[in-house]
């Protein structure tokens, strides 16, 4: 890194790891051949194999540094999925320049933000995404190079005074002036400490933060996880999470690329079932709002047939097990569901319809996965052990054994860029604090009950998790969304009481109205929420439940991941 980079926290002693360059490397040799990406373009599918793949990468990487770019410089990705997100990925990283991945659902001033706090010096984007930035080139100092994907042409121009330039341009002239040679990618040999990105954190609880990442987290991450299940080169992952978020970037990216496997990105969410029926994936990553929806389209299919409703009301599901497959492309072998809590009940569904899956936890700065549910020794509502090689422990538990949970690893980030008193918050010792409450069952799986940031603590002291409320509430079919929220009555100056922000489910009001021969008035809708809420929260302890209950109709803004953006609703709403 560049003399003038803040400090950072040493990396960890121990296995020296590998670089992204070397994975791809060893894939490319070993199963060169091999369908590496797979897409669809021009209304069909398309792929590129191992061997292409790296090729790319070497042409990207050339023109990387005929740039100007040098190793510990930052270059920003504001893309959507599409196949030259992972090749510009593996070209910056390759030559040891440091990827500042970006959700490109961003608005200006957040893309202004992670553009300013990275100093990014080169960005790459599409023409659509490059017409968020700012609009003065001194509010992006450090910012001299867009490279746009789907500009037609190839003539350098300016935008907002910085230098622009077509992608696939850069690579042909690069790869004419490297004459068939790697001498750049050759030349700059990154190590596995070496950084590979800064990857902002979701702000799911204020303003993000670019978390320090090496190749080394990433990739002891992979090796962590190909502990606990396995990944076979005829493996074909269904990728449908954002690659700018370090959860897809591992598993779905990085990990089938360590053993050869396919990687299919889906055209779009609209059609993931086409998708999957076209392209017959093997493992699907995803978070569980995506697997809540797939099951409940899989039940409301079985519903739609005399025999499947008979089945279903058996529970006689193994006869119903091979069509369900196939509605699937017919080779789908295992789940995996992280990124944010799983209910326990959609686990077991889609193990009794014939489906493995696992689910995990962990968070941007470990890279991301600390603990997983191994293959054949799944046990949902937990989180599973974690990781080979990660060590995890309940800090300062109560005398339910519930605590913070902390750890340390190879795969814990070096700390947060440009702001070392984050950095500091969030370290004790060398342990990383994940801000996350949980504990540690007999056998070691963890268990998360909520965040520590988000207690609530009433006028007894006693202090409340708000998801566990929330998880209570989530039960009724006529509430889809809801969050809990802590308020003060005007005479009161301490401590908190419940109250409840509700969101209902439409569809499921227009099902009882229509089955009830009526239609339901605001009253009515208020009623019965109201209702449901009081019915649901009965089996938790009376100081969890809540005094307000504010119903809303827009659904709550949630980030790429669906995670709702809690920081953004603080207050309740007058009723």
């Amino acid at each position: 890194m560049a003399a003038a980079d803040p400090p950072m926290l040493a990396p960890p002693a121990g296995d020296a790891g590998m670089t992204f360059k070397e994975l791809l490397q060893q894939s490319a040799r070993d199963y060169g051949a091999n369908v590496a990406l797979r897409y669809k373009a021009a209304g069909a599918w398309q792929t590129r194999t191992y061997r292409q793949l790296q090729q790319r990468v070497w042409c990207a990487a050339e023109a990387f540094v005929a740039l100007g770019l040098r190793p510990g410089d930052r270059l920003a990705l504001l893309l959507e999925n599409r196949p030259e997100w992972p090749e510009i990925y593996l070209a910056a990283t390759g030559v040891g320049l440091m990827v500042v991945p970006a959700d490109d659902k961003l608005q200006t001033q957040e893309v202004a933000h992670i553009l300013r706090d990275s100093g990014a010096r080169t960005l790459v984007t599409t023409a659509a995404r490059r017409e968020l930035l700012p609009g003065r080139p001194d509010e992006l100092p450090a910012l001299e190079t867009i490279v746009v994907l789907d500009s037609p042409g190839g003539t350098p121009g300016a935008t907002h005074g910085i230098r622009t330039l077509a992608y696939e341009t850069a690579l042909q002239q690069a790869a004419a002036a490297a004459h068939g040679s790697c001498r750049a990618y050759d030349r700059f040999q990154p190590a596995p400490a070496d950084l590979a990105a800064l990857i902002y954190t979701s702000g799911t609880t204020g303003r993000p933060k670019g978390a320090m990442l090496s190749h080394r987290n990433f990739i002891s991450n992979v090796k962590g996880m190909l502990a606990m299940f396995d990944v076979r080169p005829d493996d074909n992952f269904l990728l449908v999470l954002p690659l700018h978020h370090a959860f897809a970037f591992n598993t779905n990216l990085i990990l089938p690329l360590a053993r050869g496997a396919a990687i299919t990105f889906v055209e779009n969410l609209k059609t993931v079932g086409d998708d999957m029926r076209a392209t017959a994936p093997t493992v699907l990553i995803a978070v569980p709002l995506l697997l809540e929806k797939m099951y409940q389209r899989i039940l409301n299919g079985l519903r739609e047939h005399p025999a499947g409703r008979l089945l279903l009301a058996l529970g006689l599901l193994r006869p119903l097990r091979r069509r369900i497959r196939a509605r699937f492309g017919g080779r789908l072998r295992l789940l995996v569901s992280g990124g944010a809590p799983c209910d326990a009940a959609l686990l077991r569904g889609f193990m009794r319809l014939g489906l493995d899956i696992l689910e995990g936890y962990g968070l941007t700065e470990t890279a991301p996965v600390l603990t997983l549910n191994p293959m054949g020794r799944s046990k949902p509502g937990s989180v599973g052990p974690p990781l080979p090689g990660v060590e995890v422990k309940i800090m300062e538990p109560d005398a339910d054994g519930v605590g913070e949970i902390v750890a340390r690893g190879p795969n814990v980030m070096r700390g947060y860029y440009n702001n070392p008193a984050a950095t500091a918050a969030v370290f004790r010792d060398d342990w990383f604090l994940t801000g996350d409450l949980g504990y540690l069952d007999a056998e070691g799986y963890a268990h998360i009950t909520g965040r520590k940031k988000n207690l609530i603590v009433n006028r007894e002291g006693k202090n409340i998790n708000p998801e566990e409320v929330e998880a209570q509430v989530l039960k009724s079919p006529f509430i889809r969304e809801a969050l809990a929220l802590g308020y003060r009555d005007p005479d009161e100056r301490v401590g908190e009481h419940i109250g409840l922000l509700v969101v209902p489910d439409a569809e499921a009001l227009q099902q009882h109205a229509a089955r009830e021969n009526r239609s339901l008035s605001a009253a009515d809708v208020e009623h019965l929420i109201r209702r449901e809420v009081h019915q649901f929260v009965s089996g938790i302890a009376a100081y969890k439940r809540p005094r307000r209950i504010v119903l809303r109709q827009e659904e709550f803004e949630k980030t790429s991941t669906g995670k709702v953006k809690r920081y953004l609703y603080t207050t309740l709403p007058a009723a």
